[in-house]
């Protein structure tokens, strides 16, 4: 039986481009991947008064497809206008609240601290994402021979600033500290993983600050993470990336979670760190480490289950 023909829109943006690939490899699906340039109208009007028209978007190829996955606000309308104007009965799925009717999906996929509830609505905890267990394990050995051998390690796996969190000398010092202090404390040695949304000054700081005798990985390297999740005893994620908190706990290792102030009320990230608390995941980075149990997360692949039931 030959597989289901898939399309994909996003933004374009990494974490988004994560879930909807997580997905479509999760549904063994035939897929490719449309990035969404929207006009200037369609920028400064929210989706649910938007009209459902390709007058909004950049036009582009669409292949025979069966069904769409799409994230993010920008996805909505194409997604909508391509599902309407099918000559065929498309399923459209769409992750994250799509900030329209639910009833224009046929299902919408949202983490569970949103609350957002309907009889089309699957909630997962925390985000979706394109990484497996098996990927971790096959890439253990990337960074083999960079680490010292006679330690353990911890890695410290950074995000980027955004319009919550500031990621200023004052707020990294205070971070980067707390990690000497650890590994110093517990004979460990540390790895830094950057994100494509870490500053290249933040990995210059690092360097000045950690030395030689920590591993610190200079670009993005998704072999490097993997290999990363897999080699280190202690994860640290910092509270602005749900999508590699959610990451980690698929390795079922103890995750600590590196605060950063807020500049503005961050009560969505705050939701999920305080559900991911009482899942037992993530623990606060303190001045002591600890191993805690908890079962692997793996949403991907259970809300993958579900929807291929159903289709």
């Amino acid at each position: 039986m030959s597989k289901l023909k898939g399309l994909l829109l996003t933004e374009g943006m990494h974490g988004m481009i994560s879930q909807v690939e997580g997905l479509a490899k999760a549904l063994d699906i035939d897929y490719i991947h449309q990035k969404v340039e929207i006009n200037l109208l369609a920028k400064l009007l929210p989706p649910k008064i938007t009209p459902v028209s390709n007058l909004f978007f950049k036009k582009f190829t669409v292949p025979e497809i069966d069904l769409i996955i799409s994230c993010g606000r920008k996805s909505v309308i194409p997604s909508l206008y391509l599902k309407k104007n099918s000559t065929k009965k498309i399923v459209n799925i769409h992750i994250q609240d799509p900030k329209v009717s639910l009833s224009n999906f046929d299902y919408v996929i949202v983490p569970e601290h949103d609350g957002l509830n309907g009889k089309n609505v699957i909630s997962s905890k925390g985000a979706l994402h394109y990484l497996t267990l098996k990927e971790i394990e096959k890439n253990h050995e990337y960074l083999s021979d960079k680490i010292d051998k006679n330690k353990q390690q911890i890695l410290l796996i950074l995000g980027g600033p955004n319009k919550y969190y500031k990621y200023d000398k004052k707020n990294l010092s205070r971070i980067f500290e707390n990690i000497k202090g650890l590994a110093e404390k517990n004979d460990l040695q540390i790895i830094i993983i950057p994100s494509m949304r870490t500053p290249g000054g933040v990995i210059d700081y690092a360097n000045k600050f950690f030395g030689n005798e920590s591993l610190i990985i200079q670009n993005v390297d998704k072999k490097a993470y993997l290999s990363g999740l897999s080699i280190a005893k202690f994860l640290v994620v910092t509270c602005d990336s749900t999508s590699m908190i959610s990451e980690a706990a698929l390795t079922g290792k103890p995750i600590y979670v590196a605060q950063i102030p807020p500049k503005r009320n961050d009560h969505r990230f705050r939701q999920f760190r305080d559900l991911f608390s009482k899942l037992n995941i993530i623990k606060n980075l303190n001045n002591s480490l600890e191993i805690w149990k908890y079962e692997k997360l793996d949403e991907t692949n259970r809300i993958a289950n579900l929807i291929k039931q159903k289709l």
